[in-house]
């Protein structure tokens, strides 16, 4: 009688260099686990931040001075560590940890920070004045370092099981982030409702076409479902489904239309530094997500569900560049903004060349540095009367005249988003609408003066922020310019130096990307 179970099990090879950056994330957010249990609560801010910012240096380190050791396949397949995932992978660290310094920000201990003290108390009980008086929230740290470890496995992904795993684990502890602003509690709460429900049906669609493309090639690995495309006839229905709900799930956490909804309410209540964090770090490791599935696993079928995207990019554009004229919110703005410029990078990804995945990275690194220090800026302006934030445009008002070194970089980030030359904005359009009309062919040139247009658009919403500032006189609530620690002020201008720093000279960068844009299957 055969036995049930084999009497050797073959462990599958790995390389645990290249797992490493990844695990120091996520042993770091152990480690701070473990504190929120055992370190008296006066130590937790200083000790967990110090522990937390170690876990990030010490995977960039890793992933800077090994990348060579680390390339090739892993995990029988299930983890890819090539050129496109060390560069996204570093540049996610290194955005990760300027948004944890802007998040750890307490203002010397003058007001509170932008977290509640306990996110489980009703707003307003006594149970919330007694964590009050106990001292700041601190398992935002944890937290962030358990979503930052999902978002570098996230473009890793050599298959579709451990895919969803990544975004499960960088998708669960967003939505407790979102529920933890301390002012507007009631508009924090259900935005992180709303974030958990739409993600959640989200990651249904994109398990269910994951089991769809099983059910096509037997196989969740990419590179065998590539492989199938070629040689598989007469499933055609199980390939497209399963494709295009895949992409559904993608799309919707880089808030491409009509998958966008959930975007702008949970951009204006969850806490700004956590917004942050979201509008750039998410994006980056969902793009990232992206161009693994549609350059490895299903680009054999892209003429089958591209047509799709083609629209998808285009709507994107248009709708986040027309809905952010009627915004009155700074945040919700921001928020159609940034699903505007998703519309954007859809173009370069929707190339399918080696030019566009560099052009693409490039813009995610443009895009990620500039809008953590303008949400950086954005928790600084304070209502004068409650200390809640002044994200009303009115608010902003006479902001120039009151505080010029805000106002004035603040006006470079926006300017950065509308793409004016000597920006990194400008310089990151330029290069995904040019790798889209040299690979796409005329759909390409068709989005790309779409983009164009679109951005003109968008100039305008910024510009008028910028008019607000300087020339319009202040009628609305009166506003105080917080003045942040030293961590928070080198973290903000440090985005707006590389802001403009990739502006000026782009030509590193983009060799970087450009160098490291060949995928592994």
């Amino acid at each position: 009688m055969p036995a049930l179970f084999p009497s050797v099990v073959q462990l599958p090879e790995y390389n645990a260099l290249a797992l490493a950056p990844v695990v120091l994330v996520a042993l770091g957010g152990l480690v701070c686990v473990l504190l929120e249990a055992f370190l008296p609560r006066r130590l937790r801010h200083q000790v967990e931040l110090a522990v937390a910012v170690v876990a990030l240096v010490a995977a960039f380190l890793v992933l800077a001075l090994r990348e060579t050791q680390m390339l090739g396949i892993t995990m029988a397949g299930s983890v890819v560590m090539d050129g496109p995932t060390v560069v996204i992978q570093m540049l996610l660290l290194v955005l990760s940890l300027l948004a944890l310094i802007i998040m750890s920000e307490r203002f010397g201990g003058r007001v509170a920070d932008a977290f509640t003290s306990s996110g489980s108390a009703v707003p307003g009980s006594p149970m919330e004045g007694i964590a009050e008086r106990r001292g700041t929230t601190t398992e935002i740290f944890p937290l962030t370092l358990f979503s930052v470890s999902g978002m570098m496995l996230f473009p890793a992904a050599g298959d579709l099981l451990t895919m969803f795993i990544a975004l499960e684990l960088l998708s669960l502890p967003l939505y407790v982030l979102t529920a933890l602003g301390r002012r507007r509690r009631l508009l924090s709460q259900e935005a992180a409702l709303k974030y958990f429900l739409l993600g959640s049906f989200s990651s249904a669609f994109f398990l269910f076409g994951a089991a769809l493309l099983y059910g096509f090639a037997g196989s969740v690995q990419f590179g065998y479902i590539a492989d199938r495309i070629a040689t598989v006839s007469g499933m055609d229905p199980l390939l497209w489904m399963g494709s295009l709900l895949v992409l559904v799930g993608l799309l919707f956490k880089v808030g491409a239309v009509p998958f966008h909804s959930w975007t702008p309410d949970v951009y204006q209540g969850a806490p700004t530094p956590v917004t942050g964090f979201m509008a750039a770090c998410t994006k980056v490791a969902a793009f990232g997500a992206l161009l693994r599935v549609g350059y490895t696993g299903i680009d054999a079928a892209r003429w089958d569900w591209q047509v799709v995207l083609w629209i998808i990019a285009g709507l994107t554009m248009i709708l986040g560049s027309l809905l952010s004229v009627t915004q009155t919110d700074i945040k919700r703005m921001l928020a159609y903004s940034s699903i505007a410029h998703a519309g954007f990078i859809l173009v370069g990804f929707l190339a399918f060349s080696t030019a566009a995945v560099g052009a693409v990275i490039f813009y995610l690194a443009a895009y990620g540095f500039a809008t953590i220090a303008a949400f950086g800026l954005v928790m600084l302006v304070r209502a004068t009367e409650d200390q809640s934030e002044a994200t009303s445009l009115t608010q902003w008002e006479g902001l120039g005249r009151r505080s010029p070194l805000v106002a004035g970089a603040f006006s470079f980030l926006l300017m950065a988003f509308a793409g004016i030359p000597l920006t990194s904005g400008f310089t990151a359009k330029f290069a995904v609408f040019g790798a889209a009309i040299s690979g796409a062919g005329l759909p390409g040139v068709v989005l790309a003066v779409i983009g164009v247009l679109c951005s003109a658009v968008t100039a305008f919403v910024y510009f008028r922020v910028i008019w607000l500032m300087y020339f319009a006189d202040p009628d609305g609530e009166a506003v105080t310019v917080f003045t942040p620690s030293v961590a928070t002020v080198s973290a903000i201008a440090l985005g707006v130096v590389i802001t403009f720093a990739l502006g000026v000279f782009p030509t590193p960068l983009l060799d970087l990307t450009s160098a490291s844009s060949l995928f592994l299957r």
